[in-house]
């Protein structure tokens, strides 16, 4: 990576960007800055057309509009984070953006200011780096460093807002006057300069509005959690196939593979992948991925793909590294099985949030006692939590633009909700044995099973959105034997 010229931008009645300190060049002549700025081609973008879910974004900032009638709105992308030194992270734009945008730029802020009868919206961005002043070539964030992005009228024209230019916003905040929200924790110039218009309480009534606001999905949302799924099938197979790399190396090659698959057709994964091979499956969220990958031992792979619309997926399977279940690893995978099959049934409209989870747990309950693994019946399991010892966490959670989406809602409006069609949830039970666990017998210890699917509810039940990856073990073992050759 090269290092020569600053991240600093002047004012533009200053004289050109401080150098960074230890660049090899002590500065700029007045020729080379003259030069720099003319010879250079016209590269406006133009006849644009609207981005695919423009008009689905409208709906949401209208609705928006109508909750919060006579109020300003501020709802910030967020901004680059530093990793070390002068190096970001790469940019991932706060949920709230992007699902009321469709866009992803770093620093943008959507401002809904109130007028009789709604709201006027407007989208504050960077317009194209300056060529007057240098901020181009001699600004670490200027665009022969990092990339061109769009001018302010091709954004226009792409996301069906008007843009401004972000850097006079905060000045504008700072003046205005009138009832104002913002979402907090992804702009702190944005909040400063908001500090004496707002509140907490009515912040986090904008937050949670804007959570439950993603609860029930449209369909250009189902069709893209429906790519990331279908992208993440693919990360999979991938796995299979190098699974004997994987046992030469470590975790990590697991990890990498995915990776590849995530990146070439998607924008990232939407979460660290869990690949947790022997007893590091129960450990439930694994993501070192740094032990080894031993035949006869489990892989239990939880993954998924981030498409570049930032719908995620969220998979998991349970993998015999060899290809072949033991006898006691097939016993308590097709138990986990079992009860993956009663949650996935009890997913349908009208029923209650919770029902999938204690239709899963029950039936792991009743594994645990009929192994003799805790005193019955399974309804005292059930009613004092024993089962939980081994099971740990909750059975699903609602999936979108997060991993954990819509985790602000509600507990009336999400797990003591109701379904109804166009939730996405997932369905994910799994039996854990630490493996310092003394109270269950030797072998068991070092076992941890769980199967994941991301499930659609429909008018008439649900479909399973990852139903292209086999479940039950019989059909595992066919199908990795059938990737391996």
């Amino acid at each position: 990576m090269t290092d020569e010229l600053t991240p600093e931008t002047p004012d533009e009645d200053e004289q050109p960007i401080k150098q960074r300190k230890n660049g090899l060049y002590p500065g700029v002549s007045d020729e080379l800055a003259a030069n720099m700025q003319s010879g250079w081609a016209d590269t406006e973008l133009r006849d644009l057309k609207p981005i695919e879910q423009a008009p689905n974004a409208a709906r949401r900032r209208a609705a928006l509009s109508a909750r919060f009638p006579g109020e300003r709105l501020v709802i910030p992308a967020g901004n680059l984070k530093t990793r070390s030194n002068d190096t970001e992270y790469d940019f991932r734009a706060s949920t709230e953006y992007v699902h009321l945008t469709g866009d992803q730029t770093e620093d943008s802020v959507l401002v809904l200011e109130p007028r009789e009868g709604g709201h006027d919206a407007t989208i504050h961005r960077l317009p194209r780096s300056n060529r007057e002043n240098g901020e181009f070539w001699l600004d670490g964030m200027g665009e022969l460093w990092v990339g061109r992005r769009h001018s302010l009228a091709e954004a226009e024209a792409l996301l069906g807002v008007p843009c401004e230019d972000v850097r006079e916003l905060a000045a504008a905040l700072t003046e205005a006057t009138g009832p104002v929200r913002v979402v907090r924790g992804h702009d702190a110039g944005i909040e400063a300069a908001l500090r004496d218009k707002v509140t907490a309480e009515r912040d986090e009534e904008l937050r949670v509005y804007l959570s439950e606001a993603r609860v029930v999905k449209d369909e250009f949302e189902i069709g893209e959690l429906q790519k990331a799924v279908d992208s993440t099938v693919r990360g999979f197979e991938d796995v299979v196939k190098v699974l004997d790399k994987a046992e030469a190396t470590s975790e990590r090659y697991i990890e990498g593979t995915f990776f590849l698959r995530a990146r070439v057709e998607g924008n990232d994964v939407g979460y660290g992948s869990i690949c947790a091979a022997g007893p590091h499956a129960t450990t439930l969220h694994w993501v070192r991925n740094n032990g080894p990958v031993r035949s006869g031992d489990l892989l239990l792979l939880d993954a998924g793909v981030e498409t570049n619309t930032l719908y995620t997926a969220d998979v998991t399977r349970t993998l015999p590294i060899n290809g072949r279940y033991t006898d006691l690893q097939r016993k308590i995978y097709d138990a986990v099985y079992e009860a993956q099959e009663a949650g996935i049934a009890a997913v349908k409209p009208g029923a209650n949030f919770r029902d999938f989870h204690d239709a899963s747990q029950r039936v792991l309950a009743q594994k645990l006692v009929e192994w003799g693994l805790v005193e019955g019946p399974a309804e005292r399991v059930l009613e004092l939590g024993l089962q939980r010892r081994w099971t740990l966490h909750g059975t699903g959670h609602m999936l979108g633009l997060d991993v954990h989406d819509c985790a602000a809602a509600r507990t009336e409006a999400y797990v003591n909700g109701t379904l109804e069609p166009g939730m996405v949830l997932t369905v994910e039970p799994g039996l854990y044995f630490q493996a310092d666990d003394v109270t269950v017998p030797e072998e068991y210890l070092g076992i941890g099973v769980r199967i994941e699917d991301d499930i659609l509810v429909t008018d008439d039940g649900n479909r399973n959105l990852s139903a292209a990856l086999p479940r039950r073990s019989a059909d595992v073992e066919a199908w990795m034997a059938g990737l391996r050759g």
